[in-house]
């Protein structure tokens, strides 16, 4: 208890500090005039009691400032898979390549695609970040644990601004609140969505069709949940063989640059991904009294996927690979099947103390891709000699413990949050050689990196109401880190990997006062720290020459965070205006840096970036009923300047020092905008336009992407999305959309989608 009172004291008086520090930066440097348009936040529709029940420790933890409920998705997004239902909500980005993405991971308003572990994704507490990796592949959501279904609403935390949250919190925390059935109820949808795509030599039509059957009942305390769905899914292109000459001896291919300006000619298409992905869950929940709830869910996600190429070269009138290993390495088979497990136990008593208990466990039961090494130089056909990589056994646990203590119920004049944390990670990552790559057993390993990272933690924080209007919520977290076991292997060199430790303390704190019923002015400070993840200290990585060494002893993030945030409530919508600065030291980024000390060659390494700074601003507006009945509007503008202020590394193996100094941060755009309108002419019929807003973003830290838009490039974009919804009677709903309406072409490393058309069904009981 002591130590516990000495934590607390040192966090009250760490948020002070950082309060007085914002404020003093706030004061040097006056933020600039906001010129677009001030759209924002979803507003929140009215909807039955269930579908927008928030958990009680939730509430009580998480000062959420953007929401998007069930109703809301259902008329505004076509809402194929559940990442989709927030692509609308301010500052927010969500990479989604294809239907059935496995890499949809997030951007958020400080921090690019490329920072999965900056950002936690909770489905009924349950975690669905996978912080086994911090990058756009492992490390994306599982969002195939959560049906669309079954989503009741979303609430987003922009910031690391509550205690209750790992630093891992440092982007933001989503939060979905899922249903639980009153009474019988099920139904089933059938999704159609039909691409058609033209880029270089491809030009074809690609369909998706997924179906999904929900059921659930109430008998007596007893109630449960079954999900299940099946999706056949063809994308588009997702990668493209280039290279800086053609092949002798063919024609065909297109001339083409890359980001930087170099010849990177385009001979032929690949990651044509062709999957069957199956999902199913149950969720079974006992009431053991009335304000005491058990629950187990069980999920399992299987995926066979079979990616294919389309070369652009010809020899002699016949079709080749031009003897190119990018073709060889774009046509895999993957087969996937991963498992999931939670147990809770919540109160939710409106007295004095409630309690909530979560374990959760994740596993890679099989996780195997499968690809050729050689492609042959004078038709389409490959060696049988390939690679396994493999992930099967790869997978992580979680424990929490809340408590709340808010004497006289909700409105306590303090309520006490407090709890422990523990969370498992195992990367298991070799990947074998083959003689055969369809089906062969697996023989030599050829690369391997695995290891293990535990993190355990204590906090608490108050929300102490001053007064009726005033309220201060303070707290801290402290953390423990480890990463051991690790060993990495290449060829013949195999290295064991030092064990280390790391802990830290992060004080919290919120300042919210109410001026009037119409007017909210809140400031927020907190420090976090973001530790590595197992795949950024352990895993291999070889691209063409170049050779990603891990760095077994990275510092954590180390990131002070400052938000001021106005809100204006009217009769009928409302407005936010958010000033925000994260300023951080040791940033875990990509450099060039030696292999070993005092070499003249550099090699990129996820190493420490010694201080980098992100300041904007944000501004959002919603309301309903604007200029005619009917009609709700939402949009958001974002401004970031976000700039490297020290390092000690490269840009890359040929920028001189300094290069990157005064330089944007990889991976973020300067300007996101989104704004959606609805039109309910009449109760069963809703009309939406919807459109999302991007600046061009730099991947490279002295910014010398110039050239954009091109394959791995990320260029300017704005799409704009059309979905109507019809009620038909009480049973049956249709629905027909169109995503990307002007048929933008546009590239976020990959080629995103281009126009598709989205038509549904569904049966409700």
């Amino acid at each position: 208890m002591l130590h516990i009172r000495s934590a607390l004291r040192a966090a009250g008086l760490g948020v002070l500090w950082a309060l007085i520090q914002s404020a003093s930066a706030a004061a040097q440097q006056p933020p600039k005039a906001d010129t677009a348009v001030t759209l924002g936040a979803m507003t929140i529709t009215a909807a039955p009691v269930h579908e927008v029940r928030v958990l009680t420790m939730q509430r009580l933890t998480l000062p959420a400032v953007a929401t998007i409920t069930a109703g809301q998705a259902q008329q505004q997004v076509n809402l194929v898979d559940p990442e989709d239902a927030v692509k609308y909500l301010p500052s927010l980005f969500i990479r989604k390549r294809n239907y059935g993405d496995t890499q949809s991971t997030i951007a958020t308003r400080v921090w690019g695609l490329s920072s999965s572990a900056r950002s936690l994704v909770f489905a009924d507490g349950v975690p669905l970040s996978a912080l086994i990796a911090n990058n756009n592949n492992i490390g994306g959501p599982r969002w195939g644990l959560v049906s669309t279904e079954e989503i009741a609403r979303i609430d987003v935390m922009y910031g690391p601004y509550s205690a209750a949250y790992a630093g891992n919190s440092m982007g933001a925390v989503m939060e979905i609140t899922t249903r639980q059935p009153d009474s019988l109820q099920g139904s089933i949808e059938q999704t159609q969505a039909v691409q058609r795509f033209s880029l270089y030599g491809t030009s074809r039509t690609f369909n998706t069709a997924q179906t999904n059957a929900t059921l659930g009942n109430r008998f007596g305390n007893f109630s449960f949940w079954a999900s299940g769905s099946y999706q056949d899914s063809h994308a588009q292109p997702l990668t493209y063989v280039t290279s800086g000459s053609f092949p002798n001896g063919t024609t065909g291919g297109f001339a083409e640059q890359n980001k930087l300006g170099a010849p990177a000619n385009v001979l032929g298409a690949t990651g044509l991904l062709h999957t069957g992905m199956t999902n199913a869950k149950v969720k079974l929940a006992y009431d053991i009294t009335p304000a005491v709830r058990a629950a187990y869910t069980f999920g399992a996600w299987n995926n066979d996927g079979k990616s294919r190429v389309d070369t652009y070269l010809d020899a002699s009138g016949r079709p080749t690979f031009g003897g190119q290993s990018g073709f060889a390495t774009g046509f895999y088979d993957l087969a996937q099947r991963h498992f999931a497990h939670s147990l809770s136990l919540r109160s939710d008593t409106k007295g004095d103390w409630d309690f909530e208990v979560i374990g959760a466990l994740y596993r890679f039961d099989k996780d195997q891709q499968r690809f050729p090494t050689t492609a042959s130089s004078t038709d389409t056909s490959f060696g049988n000699s390939g690679r396994v990589a493999v992930l099967d056994g790869t997978g992580w646990s979680s424990v929490d413990l809340k408590g709340a203590w808010h004497r006289g119920g909700y409105a306590a004049t303090h309520t006490l949050t407090f709890g422990v944390h523990q969370d498992d990670y195992h990367l298991r990552n070799p990947t074998f050689d083959t003689p055969d790559w369809r089906s062969g057993d697996v023989g030599n390993v050829i690369t391997e990196g695995d290891g293990k990272t535990r993190t355990q933690a204590l906090w608490a924080q108050d929300a102490w109401m001053i007064t009726p209007s005033l309220k201060f919520t303070f707290g801290g977290r402290y953390e423990w880190w480890r990463a051991y076991d690790g060993f990495n292997a290449n060829g013949n060199t195999q290295v064991v990997q030092p064990t280390v430790r790391s802990s830290r303390f992060s004080p919290k704190g919120i300042l919210a006062w109410d001026l009037n019923p119409d007017w909210r002015l809140t400031a927020s400070a907190a420090k976090a720290y973001r530790f590595a993840t197992a795949a950024e200290l352990y895993q291999l990585v070889s691209t063409g020459a170049t050779f990603t060494s891990p760095d077994p002893t990275l510092k954590p993030d180390n990131d002070l965070s400052a938000e001021l945030r106005v809100a204006r409530n009217f009769s009928r919508g409302t407005a936010q205006v958010a000033l925000f600065q994260d300023d951080v030291h040791d940033a875990i980024i990509s450099q060039f840096l030696p292999l070993v000390p005092n070499s003249t060659t550099l090699y990129s390494y996820i190493s420490n970036v010694d201080h980098v700074r992100a300041r904007g601003v944000e501004a959002s507006v919603g309301g309903s009923d604007v200029l005619v009945r009917g009609l709700s509007m939402s949009a958001s503008a974002t401004y970031l300047d976000a700039r490297t202020l020290a390092l000690s590394g490269r840009a890359n193996a040929t920028a001189p020092a300094g290069s990157a100094i005064g330089k944007f941060l990889p991976n973020i755009p300067r300007w996101r905008a989104t704004f959606v309108g609805t039109y309910q002419p009449v109760t069963p019929l809703s009309l939406s336009l919807a459109g999302r807003y991007s600046g061009k973003l730099y991947t490279t830290l002295d910014n010398a992407d110039v050239n954009p838009n091109t394959y791995q490039g990320f260029g300017e974009w704005f799409v704009m999305d059309a979905r109507a919804n019809y009620r038909v009677n009480a049973r049956w709903s249709v629905a027909a959309g169109i995503d990307n309406l002007l048929d933008r072409k546009y590239f976020l490393f990959h080629p995103f989608p281009q126009r598709t058309l989205v038509v549904s069904a569904k049966l409700g009981f």
